[in-house]
């Protein structure tokens, strides 16, 4: 049985390649996919998941535009201006207009109804921000018991790449990101930059992609690529003509557990902090006495990912055209 999931995106590069996977894996079932506010503005993180949707021929997947702020701040806790370097994220990405477009209905809303009409049946994978969640969870307290688990792209533990201790996604919003965590999901697995960054992905491995053929390939290349050239300018990954894609990690694992490993520890989010703030707080050595909250995945697999990207965006074969 096909995978329900349902993506909470803010995209941004590496959440195209995300979607593009979840959207075109033959054991997944996308929903809809919410967008909220993060890598650039919401409304062009909308324009750029429509774009991406009906790149791969999926426009029949909803979507729906979620909060264009986070959930106690006016902005993030330094404003967006200095926050994100473009070398790395596009405001626009380099696909055709989109010809689609969202739902009416607002994000929150529609994730507080969708998990509530079929409790248990599908995952959430949120790799932006977590503040349509903490919505949500406002409007339906029910909200994380309905979700069969939540899996996040966010945080780090020995890792950084918005301020020494935060990583962006959490930092960006804590307040929600603080209440997700406190919240009672059935199983939160986070996937931080620790395990992202293993997971690499090499020029090389971007010309084998582009030659494919597929709109999938060639756009997920293009966009790897761009993520390498930034990366190489602004925040070197260490292994050289490589870059994370960090959003996509979470869908593959998804599907094969094996991609990732994880241990289950207490995670709490740091709000106060003046040099911590968005920090995930990971009791990995078991410091506390607090209940273990969270699966947080220490480790990827770099080859067994890159080999899901190529077997996925490969042009479709009549044999693989998915039914229903």
């Amino acid at each position: 049985m096909r995978k329900k999931l349902i993506l909470d995106v803010d995209t941004g590069t590496d959440d195209a390649v995300a979607i593009m996977l979840a959207g075109l894996h033959p054991d997944l079932d996308l929903v809809a996919v919410s967008v909220v506010n993060g890598n650039v503005p919401v409304e062009n993180c909308t324009d750029n998941t429509l774009r991406t949707l009906d790149l791969i021929s999926r426009s029949d997947v909803p979507v729906y535009e979620g909060l264009s702020h986070p959930i106690v701040r006016d902005d993030f806790p330094t404003p967006r201006a200095t926050k994100r370097d473009p070398k790395v994220h596009m405001a626009v990405l380099p696909l055709p207009p989109a010809t689609s477009t969202k739902k009416a209905l607002s994000a929150p809303i529609f994730l507080s109804q969708a998990f509530a009409e079929q409790p248990g049946m599908i995952t959430l994978v949120a790799v932006g921000p977590l503040s349509n969640l903490a919505a949500a969870i406002a409007i339906d307290p029910k909200f994380p018991e309905n979700c069969a688990e939540l899996i996040i792209m966010g945080g780090a533990v020995n890792k950084s790449n918005i301020t020494p201790s935060a990583e962006f996604n959490i930092w960006a919003d804590p307040e929600a990101a603080a209440q997700v965590f406190r919240a009672p999901f059935r199983k939160i697995t986070l996937v931080p930059l620790d395990a992202t960054h293993e997971a690499l992905v090499s020029r090389e491995q971007c010309e084998m992609l582009r030659g494919l053929g597929s709109p999938a390939s060639k756009a997920s290349a293009d966009i790897i690529e761009h993520r390498i050239n930034g990366y190489e300018e602004t925040q070197p990954t260490g292994t050289p003509r490589t870059a994370p894609v960090h959003d996509a990690v979470c869908v593959a694992a998804l599907v094969d557990r094996d991609i990732i490993e994880t241990k289950h520890v207490n995670v709490v989010i740091e709000t106060l902090g003046e040099y911590t703030i968005g920090r995930t707080v990971v009791d990995h050595e078991r410091r506390t006495t607090r209940v273990p909250n969270c699966h947080v995945a220490f480790h990827a697999k770099r080859e067994p990912f890159i080999a899901m990207l190529s077997e996925v965006f490969a042009p479709v074969a009549p044999d693989r055209v998915k039914v229903g």
